[in-house]
């Protein structure tokens, strides 16, 4: 009896277990869709801090203002500036070509890496990741997982599509072994432009995207913003919400986690004050909230010097437009490309009223206005044309993942028009705005980044140690000097030589 009651428990046992093992994607998702989730409570205006009623300085004898707008993934053929376009140049992007005509369009310009937060540093601290040791992009708990798990369906859609995508790598030990996701951020002794510019007398402003550490010393208002409107998670809208139209890629594994994962929420900080990490609901969708909040900060601010950081969540995944853009962009196939082209539509009307703001507001000519991406478009969307003509996707090191637009207008002392072939990368911003504003560099700090403003105006060149740019990331590490790039992937034991000035899309591996 004993025997056959153990040997029932014991098939029992196979059976729950082959049933799990074969299921265990579904649970997998269930699992990761049950954890983390949080209150989120209704919308509540925000009250951003105005600045005086009237000007205490003529604007010819302010600094000006600075507002740098980032975008998320931005493919360098999504826009239609240099020829290109979403859809085969069939959505084009009338503000951000406005942008490009009316200051320096820089050719050559790069991220600082492949993926979001180590760019993001970048940006803040013109420092190189060895410095700063912020190399990686922090990924919440059961990612990396569902990453793995999935992998293999979204290898298998780009392959079909004539693409080839690399094999997510997950260490687990790294995994492991790593502080929680919200202590992953970069380091407070590290100095941001925020800190630079509001050391000389700027309002600073953080609206978007941060991706630099959740946790109260690592948030933007730790970190020399006075103010920060931050997403605190990923929807653009509420998945059932009727304006919305959603599209879903079931080959993608990040994307199945943001799904399962994500909530339609933002939060608010401002410096001084205790952090009250209770988010709650975006006014509207999430592109088009950012910006009006960013009008609103321009108005506030517009008889002081102010520095707006607009960091864009489009169009990155989940893949969610507006329904007016859907139908606005046109019949478009496959549905993935139609909702990325709306995204994309949204995020140009975007920069076009932040841009008609400032004319409003009299504040055009004294605004430098930055434009860039963090790095280059997604291979996982499916969609192989958003980095054309380059090899490569984000993640990657080859020109696709990490070739950028960079657009730098300020009327009072950029030509329209100008065209810059120089290399330049993410760097080299945080130096290029401390110099606009004609704040001093932190002393004792080793900024690697140059300022670009004298190549812009025609004034000079940019010069770097052995003229070279670096990219790391672990085991993988890049160096552009002058026409020659060379890869080295350590891991995989691969190493490739590109002469970009004869074979800028890195075809032939010398």
């Amino acid at each position: 009896m004993l025997k056959r009651t153990l040997g029932a428990a014991v098939v029992l046992a196979v059976a729950v277990a082959s049933v799990a093992y074969l299921n265990r994607k579904a649970i997998m998702v269930y699992l990761v869709h049950e954890a983390g989730k949080v209150a989120v409570a209704e919308n509540r205006p925000i009250e951003w801090q105005r600045g005086p009623m009237e000007a205490e300085t003529p604007m010819p004898e302010r600094p000006p203002n600075v507002v740098f707008v980032l975008v998320d993934d931005l493919g360098i053929n999504d826009i239609s500036t240099f020829g290109g376009g979403v859809a085969g140049g069939r959505v084009p992007t009338p503000n951000i070509d406005r942008l490009a005509a009316e200051g320096a369009v820089f050719t050559q310009a790069y991220s600082g890496t492949g993926t979001c937060a180590p760019s993001r540093a970048m940006l803040m601290t013109g420092r190189y990741p060895t410095r700063t040791g912020f190399e990686y992009t922090p990924t919440p708990p059961g990612m990396a997982p569902i990453v793995g798990m999935f992998a293999a369906d979204m290898l298998k859609e780009a392959k079909r599509q004539g693409s080839e995508l690399p094999r997510p790598v997950w260490n687990y030990r790294a995994a492991m072994t790593a502080p929680p996701f919200q202590d992953m951020g970069l380091p407070g002794e590290e100095v941001t432009i925020a800190e630079v510019l509001k050391e000389t007398g700027y309002h600073t402003v953080h609206i978007g995207k941060w991706h630099l550490g959740r946790s109260a010393p690592f948030r933007p208002a730790s970190q020399g913003f006075d103010e920060s409107l931050l997403m605190a998670s990923g929807l653009y809208l509420p998945e059932d919400d009727p304006k919305t139209v959603n599209a879903k890629l079931p080959f993608d594994p990040i994307d199945k986690f943001l799904w399962a994962r994500m909530q339609f929420a933002v939060d608010f900080d401002r410096a001084g004050e205790e952090f009250s990490e209770e988010p709650f609901e975006p006014g509207g969708y999430l592109t088009d909230y950012w910006t009006e909040e960013a009008l609103d900060v321009i108005e506030a601010n517009k008889n002081r010097p102010f520095f707006l950081y607009l960091a864009h969540w489009g169009v990155h995944t989940p893949l969610q437009a507006t329904r007016e853009d859907y139908e606005a962009v046109g019949d478009i196939e496959p549905r993935r490309l139609r909702v990325y082209a709306a995204m994309l539509r949204s995020i140009d009307r975007s920069v076009g009223r932040v841009m008609d703001t400032l004319e409003k507001e009299g504040l055009a000519d004294n605004t430098l206005i930055v434009f860039s991406s963090d790095n280059g478009g997604a291979g996982y969307l499916g969609l192989p044309e958003v980095n054309s003509p380059y090899r490569g996707w984000k993640i990657t090191l080859f020109e696709g993942g990490i070739r950028v637009p960079m657009f730098v207008k300020w009327p009072a002392r950029i030509a329209p028009g100008t065209v810059v072939e120089t290399p330049v990368a993410h760097i080299d911003v945080m130096p290029t705005l401390a110099a606009a504003a004609g704040a001093p560099l932190p002393p004792g700090v080793e900024i690697d980044g140059r300022n670009m403003l004298p190549v812009a105006m025609g004034e000079g060149a940019i010069e770097r140690p052995d003229d070279a740019i670096f990219w790391s990331s672990g085991f993988y590490k890049v160096v552009r000097a002058g026409d020659w790039k060379l890869q080295v992937n350590e891991r995989q034991e691969k190493t490739w030589l590109f002469n970009l000035a004869e074979d800028p899309t890195e075809q032939i591996n010398l």
